[in-house]
């Protein structure tokens, strides 16, 4: 029987994650084969997974219907419902994190995306997630907004695990790694161990396509001088971003400001490989999963991908080749007159847009159900 390809992502070194979080996996058993059978070693969440979860299923009626008879509003229905999944998720992967002395087994909760641009406001939410929930090997999430670098750099340096979301822009992701950078440095002066102090940062990769291959398209199809450049480049940016993010990774963790920090127990800022799920059915279901796979990387996978590299996937370490082809893709990219940090901001700013939109869609829902129970 040949090996599940899963399971030899893991022995290369990339963690698989889930990105996907729903009550009733966690009562059928149905998570808990995902870590034994398919090696998946930590569990991402955000408001639509949580929008998708609670208004697509009967799971959380009757918590639901008993919260509101007891007098719980709106907000404190949803922090109680969220809460309480992360907790049970994260005492599934405790076993992990305990096994790896706590580089894995994580699960992460995010904080309100009307937060988004507003510093103080994520510290306490942070703050409070992370007293309420009570779980080490939780992740706080928070956007990599310009408003989320201070944020970022606070929380790390009080012991707060952060998983960086929202994250598509290789600039924006070099002030992530330095505000991390920093959040330790505050964390040594302030006398505390690093060693269990952790942080992910979640580069999103396949919007990236979904908004440049559309340009491109246009491009290559006009008697102009860049049609030949762009058409080569559809579906190949955001795999170059993510090797151009390794590239930044490997600079910024090989040099002699982590070592300092690595001297006194400070673990790597891993890059998390996030939105893996393909969204041209033009292109492979696998396609952000194959061209990336590196040692202390994460992959997090909607369930749909899971299967599918379940299914056919073949893995190999081929994150650390073809460094010089994604960097002459990116200056042709640049030659074209498209601008990616241009694009990458869209998609952060439409990316906080979605996540605000899910949160308030999820909010109607519980107040429609919570109506129901008065």
């Amino acid at each position: 029987m040949n090996k599940n390809p899963l399971l030899i992502l893991e022995s290369l070194g990339q963690s698989v994650w889930l990105d996907y979080l729903q009550r009733n996996a966690l009562e059928n058993g149905q998570l808990h084969r995902w870590i034994d059978e398919d090696g998946v070693s930590g569990l991402t969440s955000n408001p639509s997974i949580f929008e998708k979860a609670i208004a697509g299923s009967h799971d959380y009626d009757k918590s639901i219907q008993d919260m509101a008879m007891g007098g719980k509003n709106i907000q404190e229905i949803y922090k109680t419902l969220t809460v309480e999944d992360i907790q049970r998720a994260a005492d599934l992967f405790r076993p992990v994190y305990e096994r790896l002395d706590g580089a894995d087994g994580f699960v992460s909760l995010e904080v309100s995306p009307k937060l988004a641009h507003d510093t103080s406001g994520t510290i306490a939410e942070a703050r409070q997630l992370w007293s309420v929930v009570n779980r080490p090997n939780l992740f706080i999430k928070v956007p990599a907004t310009r408003e989320g670098l201070p944020a970022i750099q606070q929380l790390v340096g009080e012991g707060i695990n952060i998983n960086i979301t929202l994250l598509f822009g290789l600039p924006r992701y070099r002030e992530v790694a330095e505000a991390y950078l920093s959040g330790l440095e505050h964390l040594a002066a302030s006398g505390k161990p690093l060693g269990r102090a952790a942080s992910v940062a979640s580069f999103f990769l396949s919007r990236i396509d979904v908004l440049i291959d559309p340009l491109l398209e246009k491009l290559s199809q006009e008697a102009g001088p860049f049609a030949g450049i762009a058409g080569g480049l559809q579906g190949q940016v955001a795999i170059a971003s993510a090797k151009a993010a390794r590239q930044i990774y490997q600079e910024i963790f090989n040099g002699g400001r982590f070592r300092k920090l690595a001297q006194k127990g400070a673990r790597t800022q891993r890059l998390l490989w996030a939105s893996t799920g393909t969204k041209n059915p033009k292109y492979s279901d696998v396609m952000y999963v194959e061209p990336i796979i590196g040692r202390e990387t994460i992959n997090t996978l909607p369930v749909e991908t899971l299967n599918a590299y379940r299914d056919h996937g073949q893995p190999a370490p081929r994150l650390e080749k073809g460094f010089r082809e994604a960097t002459h893709l990116l200056e042709d990219l640049h030659k074209t007159r498209i601008d990616l940090d241009l694009i990458t901001q869209q998609l952060e700013d439409e990316g906080v847009t979605k996540f605000d939109k899910a949160y308030d869609q999820l909010l109607a829902v519980l107040n429609e159900k919570r109506a129901e129970c008065l």
